[in-house]
Order: structure tokens, then C-alpha cells, then sequence
């Protein structure tokens, strides 16, 4: 693609063109076809707008904590958004308690044809260009830069069609049921109350949402006037000069391009077709035209038809149940959110997954358990959409779990409902020792909400207790086998985040382990996470934990992520350490609860990881830009938006930033620099008391360390630690804090280092004793006695292995042997690599080859290795890797290694 006219193309900025301080999408409600055949994503979106009158654009650090903070609702004043200039309803939920029992009085026509639906969206389609970044209706050019223009993220999507709702049937209702309902603009009232529905009500805001978007379009039949450039879709209606008077619902019909970077299709490890969307820098812009900025949370439901053999796995509050699609052959799969969330949040995957039980016959074959996922499949003669006035006078739509065509919303507030379904499991909670729910020491939080109004776990007395949600494993066919070790941690990392952290924030969890060429070890979204492979490999050292070692902490920080990424985010996307700092600090602290060690062991394996984290920053901070190494790169900016509520990711576009671990390791280390202050058990006590205050918010780097502060007052008024002191030696500055070089120096002294430096003499002198001119061939090795290792320990043995300039060929034989090296986890096999390659121990070049396959997540520095050593044989090793996952690698990783390789 042509860079945008208007973008520097030396910059590696991400733009945030939406704007959001204009107006804001409060609801989505997507219609998606997936097509295999010509990886697209067809359908439309409906967006529900609310025109405000500002969100502000500085972060005001004089002010106290949470000021600079917005709300779930996405304002600092909810009413701020809801007095600008309209008419509105007074009283906005009034009458709309009768809706449901009016829904007869609705006809037919209210309700768009399926297959009329489906042309409108391939309407234009044709003329759709696929190489040029600017697309526009013929009828742009005749708006004026005086109307007011909806400005949406967007890319890699052909638009066909831009048109206003009319929701008059459904507004009708309300109308018929009140005498002041009349506006200058009653379809905007409408909308308006609809929004105003309280949280009590939740099952009948979803329901009248999803009924709104199954109107037609404008009764005059024509489109609003759209634009898209690279990064944006504007959409303008001539003639409307302000976003009061702006429609306030609208569909968008499009569909995606199969080299949008938002969405990833590929293969899974059975060689079956699948797709996901792929957290990537620029998020989920081209998967639907959104609001991007954090600030834009939104509720959202979404349709999606695939293939009946594949699965289709979602961010959702509730585990979808698929019908069939008339004589298609196509399931529909519902799914949706009651909780406002960024639509970045927003996660799909579609494959031929097949869920992970605790038993896995081992002559699986292929297909057995086909329809293993479908265990229920309602048929419905009419197709979606078409709601007959028989369906509303029998009552069919008074029930949302009608409305969505067989998915039941339930959800963690109010009317919860204990589940039966096998579909969701908790593995062999009474062989662990573990119950899914558990009173004992529960008590009332006293929890005030501060969020917008939504349903809200944190306030449920049945969540507060819920120690274990509903959970499920999801992988292809071949990896069931090995997908057990995740099933069978699960519930115990559960338990221990509860145990940690308190209420869980979603009300059920999927896991996926997803194909191969997945770019990092895992990804948390609501309700569901993204798993790599990498992580299922278990060890052969002793039993026990230390084969899942890799597998738990990394399901223990995806996890914690539901706390620090989701229910609570970062408002300005430069501060990632927000979200991966805090995961990765909590991870050992989880992990450590679910293996129920003693105070003194976690402590000790907090310090060898410490040590091992400090390694990896150190050598990332010599081999990397200074402006890569700053936590808030914004520095007194962070948080500031334009007057439109647009603005730029610092860096998001720089391929080297993907691989980077700055914010993870940067942030980590700065919390266990807090804790260190104020006591480790009381520094996860104040996580308890942030959590409860900030849930359902979007924070900057001050709210967290401003409360800090404030709890402990002896931080500053003795050891002077203020929030500038903070910033300046932790955030805003690269390079390493003198207090992270002075405790690196004590962690290297503690007894697993200790022990692991034992070991590593042991190997260097079994080295030396077979090297030298004039030994013979054949040799007794030298018994020694070696001693049992954790896995992290082999991790830190094999590292300074490396650091050895020579290692005989016997001795990397013997350590293979000794270790098994190959068929540990992918940490330790990463290392084995780097050892093979720097040593040119061709009898493990295999083992190399096998990793760049199956870990590509973590493989792409290998490559620059194998490289560097400017060995023949190695590089066409390299070579041969590449061109075996060339189709399946992650685009920004595939470019990286073709800049070494190629």
C-alpha cells in the first residue's frame, strides 16, 4: 500500500484517527459470513452513537488520583454526553419496562430480509479497489466541510455501503406506550433512553439493541456519504452540521481484505483451515470500522456464520449454543458483552477446534469427535432475521435468548443460573483439592462502584465466591493429547488468582491453543485466551510441576491479565507496562499459590526468575534504541488527545518494538522495587484495594502510584519516594535504576544460583578434561554426579554455558543426555538451540529445525544466530526453516527473519 499523504512515512506512529471527544459508539452489534473459500469476513456492523461535548485532552497531574481517569461509560461526567443541544426523553428508562409485552405490535416489515440483507452487503463490491487506499461513494464530493464527519479507525476493508437505520418500528413501542415521547429528532431520544436502560435491565437493553439492528435502512433509500483513506472511514450525512444532529444508529456493509492485518488466516496444526484475529499493532481496525482510542468502550453483540464443522470461539459473556442457518451450510454463533470495553478487546477465532476432556482415548482419529462442539443445534425455520408477527405474538422476542437464535444470555449479575452443561468443565477439581466455589473467609468488600452503570461481578455476592469460573480447552485434533496439561492447571490457576487478586471479572473462560506461526506465547482477551503451543511441551526432570512450569506461569499471567489489561486499562496505549508489567509481576505470585509452595521457596524462585528477567533486560537494553527503553514514552503528554480525540501510538509501527520485552521486564522490575518499600504481602493487599476502586476504568501510570502513596505515606515522608522521583528513575528515562543493578548483584547470591553455578564448574571442567591435542578417541567419561535441577535453574545453567567461549563436543553430548534437553520446555530448548549453534554441534541441528517449526513464537532471534556465525551449513539451515513456515509465519515476524535470512 501507498503511505497516506498526510502521514510523515519516516514515522513509525500509529494514528488513532477516531473522534471520540465528537461522538462515541456506545453499542456494536456485527453480522459476519466467514468465507474459507476466499478468506474474507463479509457482513455489516451496526453502530449505536452518542454524541458528547468533550472527554478533555490533558492528563492533569495536578489533580487528585482518578480525576484523569474515564470511566467505563467513556466520560468523566456521564451526563456530560447526554445534555448537548438534543431533545431527549425525560426520564430516559420510563416505558421502556413495557416493551417486551408490546413487542405484537411490531409487523414484519420492521425487520430486514436475510437475503436481502446479504446482497445489501455485497452491494458495491465489485467496484471495490483492491490495491488503492482512498474509496469513497460517488456522492462524497458533494458534502461540505461544514457537515459534520463521524470519523472511524479503519483499514484494509472495502466498504460498500454506509446508510442510517430507521428504528421507528422499534421507537414506535415506546411512543405508542407515552404521550411525551415526541422530539425533534424521536428516533435520537429513542436511541438515547435505549442507552439509558439501566443495568437491572440488561437482558432487555441486548434484545431492543439487536431489534434496532435489524431495521431497514432510511425510508428515503439513500446512503449517507462515506470516505476511506488509509486509516479511517469518514462517514458524513450532507447537511448535518453537528454531532447532535448526526444519525445515531448506522450500518456500515463491508468486508475485510485476506491480507488485513487484524485478522490472521492460516492452518492449524491438523492442516485445516482456521482464522483468528491477531492482536496486532493495529488492533482490530481491520476486522470492523471502529473507535480504537481506549476511551471508546463500548457493549457489542456478534453473529457470526462459519462452516457447520468449525467452531466458532469469541469474546463473550456466555458460552454460544449454534443453530443452523436455514438450508446453509452454515452454523450461527451468537455472542456478546454487557461490560464496556475498548473495542481492541474484541476476539475471534474460527476453526475446526475440538474441545479438550480430561480422558483422550489414544486412538483419536481424525473427525471422531466432529460434532463433539454442536451439542445442541436448534432448528429454526425461519431464517436470521426473519421474525414473524406469529414469532412476536407467541412470545418468541419477550425472551433474548430467543432473540439471538439459541444462545441464552446469562451472565454473572442478576439472574445468574447454576450451569449443568458438560460443555463447560473443572477438570478433576476434587483430585486437586479444590472446590469452585468457597465462602470461607468472604466477606461484604463494601465495593462502590466507580465505573459506568453496568453488571458488575465485583458487586455479586455469588461471584465474590466463585473461586473457579466455568472453563474450557479448545486445540486441533493432534495437540489434545498434550492440551490436557492445560486442562488440568486451569482450575488451579483460577483458584490462585482469586486467592490473589479476589473477584473474577469475567464470568467464564475459553482456551485456545492456536496454530503454530501465533507470534507470542499467549494473549488475553475477555473471556478468552489465546495459547501457543510452546507452552505444552512438559519436561522429563523428576514429575510433578517442573514439567509444567512454562504451561503454568504463562496460563498464570494470561490470567492475571483480566485485572491488569482488561477490567482495568491503560488510557494511553504507550503505557503497555500497565498492563504487561503488572502480568508478569503476578504471574510468579499466582503461580506460586497454585503450587501451594512455602513462603521461603516462593520467595527463592522469585529471586532466581528475578535474576533471569534482569539478564534478558540487560541484554535487550545494550542491543536497542534509547527511545524503545522508556515506559512512558509521552512523558508529560501521556493521556493528551486533540480537541477530536484523535491521536498517535508512539512506535506501535516499529517492527523491532514487536519483539521487545521492555515493558514487561522494565515494569516488573519497577513493582518489585515498590514492594520492596512497603512489604510484599502488603503490596498485594493494596492490588486488592486498587482493583476494587478501579475496575471497570481506564487509569495512566499516576493513578497507581499516586494511591501508592497515598496508602503508604512513609514511601515519601521517609524514604522520599515522590511521583516525580518515580518517573524520572523508572518511567521517563531509558536505561537501567540504580536500585535494579545493586539488587541484581544479591540476587546472583541466592541458593538456587548458587547451586546452578555448581553445576555449570561441573560442565566446564567434564569440557576440559576432552579437550587438548593427543587424547584419545575413545574415552571413560568421568562420573559425576550431577545435581537435579527446576526448570528455571536448567534455564540459568545453560545461560551461562553460553558464556563460555568453548564447549568440547562430548560435553554438549553429555549435557544433552544428562538433560534431555530436546524435550524440555521451549524455554530451555530455546537455550539448547543457542548452545548448539554457537558450539556447531551438527548432531543437533534437528533439534534447531524443529524448533523454528514448532516455537516460531520465540525462534526469530535463533535465526539471526544461525547467521551471524557465517557457517554455511547454518545458514542454509536457516534458509530451509524459513521456507518451511514461510505461509503460516506472522507477518511481522516473517519480515524481520527475511531481512536476516534472505
Amino acid at each position: 500500500m501507498e503511505p497516506d499523504k498526510d502521514l510523515n512515512p519516516d514515522m513509525d506512529d500509529l494514528p488513532l484517527r477516531a473522534n471520540t471527544n465528537h461522538i462515541l459508539v456506545r453499542h456494536y452489534v456485527l453480522d459476519l459470513t466467514i468465507h474459507f473459500d476466499r478468506k474474507v469476513i463479509s457482513g455489516s456492523v451496526v453502530l449505536f452513537l452518542e454524541p458528547c461535548s468533550g472527554l478533555g485532552t490533558k492528563a492533569e497531574d495536578d489533580i487528585g488520583p482518578g480525576a484523569g481517569t474515564i470511566e467505563a461509560g467513556g466520560s468523566r461526567d456521564v451526563s456530560v454526553c447526554r445534555s448537548c443541544d438534543m431533545d431527549t426523553v425525560e426520564d430516559g428508562t420510563k416505558g421502556l419496562g413495557e416493551t417486551t409485552t408490546r413487542m405484537e405490535k411490531m409487523s414484519g416489515a420492521s425487520e430486514m430480509d436475510g437475503a436481502e440483507f446479504q446482497a445489501l452487503s455485497a452491494v458495491g463490491s465489485q467496484t471495490a479497489s483492491e490495491t488503492e487506499n482512498i474509496q469513497s461513494s460517488h456522492s462524497w464530493e458533494t458534502t461540505s466541510d461544514d457537515d459534520f464527519t463521524l470519523v472511524l479507525d479503519c483499514c484494509d476493508l472495502d466498504v460498500s455501503k454506509v446508510e442510517e437505520v430507521d428504528v421507528t418500528s422499534v421507537s414506535s413501542m415506546v411512543a405508542s406506550e407515552r404521550s411525551d415521547v415526541s422530539s425533534v429528532n424521536p428516533q435520537a431520544a429513542f436511541i438515547q433512553n435505549l442507552m439509558s436502560v439501566p443495568s437491572s435491565r440488561w437482558r432487555q437493553k441486548q434484545q431492543l439493541f439487536l431489534l434496532c439492528s435489524r431495521a431497514h435502512g432510511a425510508q428515503d433509500g439513500s446512503s449517507l456519504h462515506f470516505q476511506r483513506d488509509r486509516w479511517s472511514l469518514q462517514v458524513r450525512k450532507k447537511g448535518v452540521a453537528t454531532p447532535q444532529e448526526f444519525p445515531r444508529a448506522l450500518r456500515i456493509c463491508y468486508e475485510t481484505r485476506p491480507t488485513g492485518g487484524s485478522v490472521r488466516w492460516t492452518k492449524d496444526q491438523d492442516n485445516r483451515v482456521c482464522v483468528y484475529t491477531a492482536g496486532s499493532p493495529i488492533n482490530n481496525r481491520a476486522l470492523f470500522p471502529c473507535q480504537e482510542p481506549p476511551v471508546a468502550m463500548s457493549t457489542w453483540h456478534a453473529t457470526v456464520r462459519a462452516p457447520s464443522e468449525c467452531v466458532v470461539l469469541m469474546s463473550g459473556e456466555e458460552q454460544a449454543v449454534p443453530i443452523e442457518d436455514g438450508d446453509t451450510p452454515f452454523l450461527i454463533w451468537n455472542y456478546y458483552v454487557t461490560m464496556p470495553m475498548p473495542a481492541s478487546t474484541f476476539t475471534l477465532a474460527v476453526g475446526h477446534w475440538h474441545q479438550v476432556t480430561a480422558e483422550i482415548p489414544p486412538a483419536l482419529e481424525r473427525g471422531v469427535r466432529a460434532g463433539a462442539h454442536c451439542s445442541k443445534i436448534a432448528k429454526l425455520g425461519a431464517g436470521p432475521g426473519e421474525w414473524t408477527e406469529a414469532d412476536l405474538r407467541s412470545g418468541l422476542v419477550s425472551s433474548i435468548s430467543e432473540v439471538v437464535k439459541g444462545s441464552p444470555l446469562k451472565t454473572g449479575s442478576g439472574d445468574q443460573t447454576t450451569r449443568s452443561d458438560s460443555a463447560f468443565c473443572y477438570s478433576s477439581l476434587e483430585d486437586e483439592g479444590l472446590s469452585v466455589t468457597d465462602d470461607s473467609g468472604m466477606v461484604d468488600d463494601g465495593i462502590c462502584c466507580s465505573h459506568g452503570d453496568y453488571p458488575c461481578r465485583f458487586t455479586e455476592q455469588s461471584a465474590r465466591s466463585q473461586r473457579v469460573i466455568p472453563h474450557r480447552v479448545f486445540g486441533p485434533v493432534c495437540l489434545l493429547q498434550k492440551a490436557q496439561g492445560v486442562l488440568k492447571l486451569l482450575p488451579r490457576c483460577l483458584a490462585a488468582a482469586h486467592t490473589v487478586l479476589g473477584v473474577h471479572p469475567f464470568p467464564r473462560l475459553d482456551v485456545l491453543i492456536v496454530p503454530a506461526g501465533f507470534s507470542s506465547l499467549g494473549m488475553a482477551s475477555p473471556h478468552i485466551i489465546f495459547l501457543s503451543q510452546s507452552v505444552l511441551y512438559g519436561g522429563s526432570l523428576g514429575s510433578g510441576e517442573n514439567g509444567l512450569s512454562l504451561c503454568g506461569s504463562r496460563m498464570c499471567h494470561e490470567i492475571a491479565h483480566s485485572w491488569f489489561g482488561l477490567v482495568i486499562g491503560a488510557r494511553d496505549w504507550t503505557e503497555e507496562w500497565i498492563s504487561e508489567g503488572f502480568a508478569t509481576y503476578l504471574e510468579d505470585i499466582i503461580w506460586a499459590q497454585a503450587q501451594q509452595l512455602s513462603l521461603q521457596e516462593t520467595a527463592e524462585q522469585s529471586d532466581l526468575k528475578a535474576l533471569l528477567r534482569w539478564r534478558r533486560l540487560f541484554d535487550e537494553l545494550q542491543n536497542s534504541e534509547e527511545a524503545l527503553q522508556i515506559l512512558r514514552p509521552n512523558l508529560e503528554n501521556t493521556g493528551q488527545v486533540s480537541e477530536s480525540g484523535s491521536s498517535t501510538v508512539k512506535h506501535a509501527l516499529n517492527p523491532e518494538k514487536t519483539f521487545m520485552q521492555v515493558h514487561y521486564l522494565k515494569g516488573y522490575f519497577l513493582l518489585r522495587f515498590l514492594a520492596s518499600q512497603v512489604g510484599e504481602q502488603q503490596f498485594i493487599d493494596f492490588f486488592r484495594s486498587f482493583v476494587k476502586k478501579y475496575h471497570g476504568q481506564l487509569i495512566l501510570s499516576q493513578d497507581f502510584l499516586r494511591m501508592l502513596l497515598i496508602t503508604f505515606p512513609s514511601m515519601e515522608s521517609i524514604k522520599g519516594l515522590t511521583l516525580n522521583a518515580i518517573y524520572a528513575d523508572w518511567l521517563d528515562r531509558p536505561g537501567i535504576p540504580k536500585w535494579l543493578y545493586e539488587r541484581s548483584a544479591v540476587w546472583s547470591q541466592t541458593r538456587l544460583v548458587e547451586e546452578v553455578k555448581a553445576e555449570v564448574v561441573k560442565w566446564i571442567l567434564l569440557s576440559q578434561s576432552h579437550q587438548g591435542k593427543g587424547k584419545k578417541r575413545k574415552r571413560i567419561e568421568p562420573k559425576v554426579n550431577y545435581k537435579e535441577v527446576i526448570s528455571d535453574q536448567l534455564v540459568m545453567l545453560l545461560e551461562l554455558l553460553l558464556e563460555e567461549e568453548e564447549l568440547s563436543a562430548a560435553a554438549v553430548r553429555a549435557l544433552q543426555r544428562t538433560y534431555n534437553l530436546q524435550n524440555q520446555d521451549a524455554e530451555v530448548q530455546h537455550r539448547w538451540c543457542e548452545l548448539v549453534v554457537k558450539h556447531a554441534y551438527t548432531r543437533a541441528y534437528r533439534d534447531v529445525e524443529h524448533f523454528l517449526v514448532h516455537d516460531q513464537a520465540m525462534g526469530v532471534y535463533l535465526y539471526g544466530e544461525l547467521m551471524v556465525q557465517e557457517d554455511p551449513e547454518q545458514q542454509a539451515l536457516a534458509r530451509r526453516c524459513l521456507s518451511l513456515v514461510t505461509e503460516q509465519m506472522d507477518q511481522s515476524a516473517r519480515r524481520v527473519v527475511e531481512e536476516m535470512v534472505l
